[in-house]
């Protein structure tokens, strides 16, 4: 009889000792892809700070790839990229991530699509909040001197 209950004892042992090292398999992986995500995201995060070239405008897009209104300036932002992208920088933040929430926080809006203009210093010259067609969006860029 001792002799079963040392077997299954010893057997409860392995399975639990067995668990155990899953679990800390577990979460050394889940750690492990925690710290990737975080240095990638880190390294793709486009900083709105001083950089090699200097811009004339900086144009921050909150939005959401999910938003009607925020996929129609998909187009416009990346015609303005194309046509002026020596000039102007575009930042495009999807604010229903919990990623570009936390980018866009800094930026105190309240509804989306919204268009933030900085200057070269870094200082916001002018906000929209919605659809902003290109022609006019553009009129707002040549009032820091972008041709």
């Amino acid at each position: 009889m001792k002799t079963n209950i040392s077997k299954i004892n010893s057997k409860k042992i392995i399975i639990i000792s067995s668990l155990i090292v899953i679990l800390i398999i577990l979460i050394s992986v889940f750690s492990l892809r925690n710290t990737e995500t975080q240095s990638k995201t880190n390294s793709e995060k486009p900083a709105v700070t001083n950089s090699e070239i200097k811009y004339k405008v900086t144009f921050i897009e909150l939005g959401s790839v999910r938003c009607i209104p925020c996929q129609k300036m998909q187009p416009v932002m990346k015609s303005v990229e194309e046509n002026y992208g020596d000039q102007v920088k575009v930042i495009f933040y999807d604010v229903w991530t919990p990623k570009g929430k936390e980018d866009a926080k800094q930026f105190d809006f309240e509804g989306i699509p919204t268009q933030i203009f900085l200057d070269e210093n870094y200082k916001e010259y002018f906000r929209h909040v919605g659809f902003f067609p290109e022609d006019e969006l553009v009129k707002i860029l040549k009032q820091k001197g972008v041709i």
